[in-house]
């Protein structure tokens, strides 16, 4: 099954806890990276089905422009990402996810 990256990065930590609490109840998807941005942003990285991951991604900027004074900086979603951009960026299923990992994705 193929499988996508989808990111959000917000300004402020209210909204990505909300992106990243809606991306994970809105589809079959694992939470696979969390990190500080720089300047008071954060960012959700979540995989997936690529479908699931789509559907993610919709509910999370739902919830971090609906979060009081959240404020989306970006998205993005890479379907089907290549096996040299999964070896150097930190968006791989680790032993750490590996327990919360739905077992169709």
């Amino acid at each position: 099954m193929p499988q996508a990256v989808g990111v959000i990065q917000t300004l402020g930590f209210p909204a990505v806890l909300a992106a990243a609490d809606a991306m994970v109840k809105g589809g079959r998807v694992t939470l696979v990276y969390y990190d500080l941005a720089e300047r008071g942003e954060f960012l959700v990285a979540v995989r997936g089905p690529v479908s699931e991951v789509n559907l993610s991604v919709e509910k999370g900027l739902a919830a971090a422009e609906s979060t009081p004074g959240g404020e989306v900086v970006s998205h993005y979603i890479v379907p089907n990402p290549p096996e040299n951009v999964l070896a150097v960026l930190p968006v791989e299923y680790t032993e750490k996810v590996a327990r919360f990992r739905n077992a169709a994705n």
